[in-house]
């Protein structure tokens, strides 16, 4: 599986995102899929994950009510809408797959990862 993330740039405080990545491979549907990010200093934190089905997803705390994972797997892609983005969003946010299984929070337990997109929230 290769990932091709995408979306990312320079938004106000308050504004919207919405990142994309997508999938090669024919395992794609059911992979379950993560957003991941990496402010600078900072350790890989998880974002958001959802399940090959998008029948069920998860979040961090802080990103509960403002992000939303989501996935087409006809079109081999997974979304992260972002809205009401905090200067603390900015980070740069990785998607990633493991194949074949339930999603973790922990970015160790993916396979593969998309090359990373760059948002950076303005205060």
């Amino acid at each position: 599986v290769q990932l091709q993330a995408s979306g990312g740039g320079l938004v106000q405080a308050g504004g919207s995102l919405r990142l994309s990545c997508a999938a090669s491979g024919r395992t794609f549907s059911t992979s379950a899929m993560g957003w991941f990010r990496q402010a600078p200093g900072k350790e890989r934190e998880f974002v958001a994950v959802i399940w090959g089905s998008a029948t069920t997803t998860y979040y961090r705390d802080s990103v509960k009510g403002r992000f939303t994972i989501s996935r087409d797997n006809v079109k081999n892609t997974v979304y992260l809408q972002m809205n009401s983005l905090k200067p603390e969003d900015t980070a740069i946010y990785y998607c990633a797959a493991r194949a074949g299984r339930n999603p973790t929070t922990n970015s160790n337990d993916y396979d593969y990862w998309g090359q990373g997109t760059l948002v950076t929230v303005s205060s």
